[in-house]
């Protein structure tokens, strides 16, 4: 089906500075005629969502057109790298697409952007470097602040545009992404969308320390300012001048811009908050207006009516055609969720054995990567001339340099943003998180948005978490978290858990080369428990399968992570004793689950015993026992059997830790009960 031809002056979605004052009246009847599509559109959006043809709700953009289209159009949409928000329909008919493309989003139909699975604005245009939204308004900032230090890493002279409004910019995300960006000396334009209100609740409600948001930007050590941008010519050659010192000089402006917001914070938004004569003072201020009177000063009435006419028949042209457009279809959702493989290639080495413990090993796995592959960095706190926490990246600051080996402020939040964007732009970041519970303060980076970004966008997200995790060594309940049946309750995530050296760089270099967002957990207590022969093994990818460790004919033992060399001890310790042949499986991967050698083995023994040290109530374990007698619940000769910590807080004395844990004495007796 093809789409209404454009009116000419839609044609160039550029603007360079030098034109503002050579070809003025082209350049304001341009910026005119976007503001006005944005304005129709949104009105008309409005419409047909009252008319029950657009779902959800939507968020209007009237009012903030005059701080969005001068924006849009004076980036460089060749390098330039942004995330619009709620209010910025104009900059996504400009960055690019046709208006029936964006029409199609709202419509949520078959021929949407995002396939129907994302809704109303949160869409983007990942690979011409415009990025998805989501609701968690402060985390898309870090995205940005990542694909444009990818774009410089690739000497490409990008600059970043973010945005975010008065009410946005309490949250921790946004202060840590200010950080970053100034200490990474990253080229991007933080926009304040100021309109006054944080949906309902005034700016004069939300912060003690005065109203004038730029002014933080000097606690950051970045250039801050504000402007009115509804004042449009202005505001261009103002903008204008911000972009082009930014992108010279490599460093951050936090700009607050003066704006409005017609329509409330959505459709439903009675607007009964408002102050009397504010919504009057709101309609003075419309930037629309004032500019197309000034335009009318300027002589060019006739050519604006003119064009006011073509894009309102280009408006209802594309409103039609979008809406013959079928509904769309389920049938590829759950192939979605994953972006495919692209196994990398790798050189054989090392081909000689060494002999290494854990950490070793993955410190091994993190040195080919980065001698290799030349897009990859490791980025983690303390990872530099420490070595990390735990010794794992030891070593590797001196040999690949600051560049590759990034030392992170405590800002996991926000690191993981960047993380993801670099990942979006074709880097592979592996990111380390001190422990595994800190890994929390991500949360909704990690679930939210690079978890769902190939659903929702069809961008790979290739991005290793490293989660040393686990109890054992009396670290108390906020360093020995195991928070696999956390993480992995959200769709999107894959997970590998070694339990030997050998496995731990394997598993390395599997998650490194997988195109989704790879949740690699390391067992603390493995780290340096005892050494094996480590080298270059071709079939690395095996780690995606479970590992047959002992094998037995009575019962199915399924395990992973330092819980294997316990079962491993357990099941050595029946067959010695009890002349009782168990079959012991090392999981390995977490998520996708690999069961059907489990379950070939399960419906021969007819007998499931599940060992995890994470807490039993919504425990990885009860996933397990829910897949496998699911399938093979006529053959079972017993009941499953579920070994697992205690529900309560990780305690920290040794004494207490020892019984909160499964421990090789409690496993035993359990076992021997549930046999007899």
């Amino acid at each position: 089906m093809a789409f209404p031809t454009p009116p000419p002056i839609l044609a160039e979605r550029t603007l360079c500075a030098s034109e503002l004052s050579e070809h003025r009246d082209e350049v304001l009847l341009r910026i005119y005629a976007w503001m006005h599509l944005a304005r129709t559109a949104d009105n008309r959006i409005l419409d047909l969502f009252r008319q029950g043809l657009i779902k959800g709700t939507v968020t209007g953009g009237q009012g903030n057109e005059g701080l969005i289209v001068p924006l849009a159009l004076l980036a460089d949409k060749t390098v330039d790298v942004i995330s619009f928000s709620h209010r910025d329909l104009g900059g996504h008919l400009i960055w690019s697409g046709h208006l029936c493309e964006h029409l199609n989003q709202y419509f949520a139909n078959a021929d949407s952007p995002t396939r129907a699975r994302e809704g109303n604005v949160h869409h983007g245009d990942p690979a011409n470097r415009s990025l998805p939204m989501i609701s968690h308004l402060g985390a898309m900032l870090s995205n940005v602040a990542g694909l444009t230090d990818s774009q410089r890493r690739l000497g490409r002279p990008a600059v970043g545009f973010t945005f975010f409004g008065d009410g946005g910019s309490s949250t921790g995300d946004i202060h840590e992404t200010l950080n970053l960006a100034s200490l990474l000396s990253l080229p991007v334009v933080f926009v304040i969308e100021n309109n006054r209100y944080a949906y309902s609740t005034p700016v004069s409600e939300q912060f003690a320390a005065g109203t004038e948001l730029w002014r933080r930007a000097a606690g950051y050590g970045m250039e801050g300012f504000a402007a009115d941008a509804t004042d449009v010519i202005a505001w261009t050659e103002t903008l204008a001048t911000a972009i082009t010192k930014v992108r010279a000089t490599s460093r951050p402006v936090l700009i607050e811009a003066q704006t409005l917001r017609l329509r409330g914070h959505a459709a439903y938004d009675t607007c009964n908050y408002l102050k009397p004569g504010e919504a009057e003072d709101f309609l003075a201020r419309d930037p629309l207006p004032k500019f197309r009177t000034q335009l009318i000063t300027a002589g060019l009435q006739d050519r604006l009516e003119a064009t006011e006419a073509e894009l309102n028949d280009f408006v209802e042209r594309c409103i039609k055609l979008s809406l013959a457009v079928p509904r769309p279809q389920p049938d590829d959702m759950a192939a979605a969720v994953f972006a495919p493989a692209k196994p990398l290639e790798w050189k054989p080495e090392p081909a000689a054995p060494a002999v290494l413990n854990h950490a070793q090993a993955l410190n091994a796995a993190l040195s080919k990567i980065l001698g290799e592959r030349p897009e990859s960095l490791v980025m983690g706190q303390d990872i530099g001339t420490y070595g990390g926490a735990f010794k794992v990246t030891d070593g590797l600051l001196d040999r690949f340099g600051r560049g590759r080996v990034l030392n992170t402020p405590l800002a996991e939040s926000a690191c993981t943003g960047y993380a993801i964007g670099l990942a979006l732009n074709g880097h592979r970041p592996i990111e380390e998180f001190q422990f595994a519970d800190f890994s929390t303060e991500a949360a909704t980076q990690i679930t939210l948005n690079a978890a769902t970004m190939h659903f929702r966008s069809g961008a790979a997200c290739p991005l290793v978490l490293r989660l040393p995790c686990g109890g054992g060594l009396t670290f108390g309940s906020f360093h020995s978290q195991e928070l696999e049946s956390v993480f992995l309750s959200f769709p999107g995530l894959k997970a590998l858990y070694p339990s030997t050296p050998q496995d731990a760089f394997d598993a390395l270099l599997a998650a490194y080369e997988d195109n989704n967002p790879v949740i690699l957990f390391e067992h603390k207590g493995l780290y340096r428990r005892g050494k094996a022969p480590v080298a270059w093994n071709p079939d690395y990818r095996n780690v995606w399968q479970p590992r047959r460790v002992r094998e037995g004919d009575f019962a199915t033992f399924i395990t992973y992570g330092e819980m294997v060399h316990l079962a491993t001890e357990v099941c050595d310790y029946l067959a010695a004793e009890y002349e009782t042949g168990i079959e012991l499986f090392d999981l390995r991967a977490l998520a996708p689950l690999q069961l059907d050698a489990i379950q070939a083995s399960l419906a021969r023994t007819g007998r499931l015993i599940v060992l995890h040290e994470g807490r039993r109530t919504h425990g990885f374990g009860a996933e397990l026992v829910a897949r496998l007698t699911e399938a093979n619940f006529a053959q079972l000769k017993a009941a499953p059997l579920r070994l697992t910590a205690l529900d309560i807080p990780v305690p920290f004395a040794p004494e207490l830790e020892q019984v909160y844990r499964p421990t090789k004495d409690s496993v035993i007796e359990t076992i021997t009960n549930w046999m007899g």
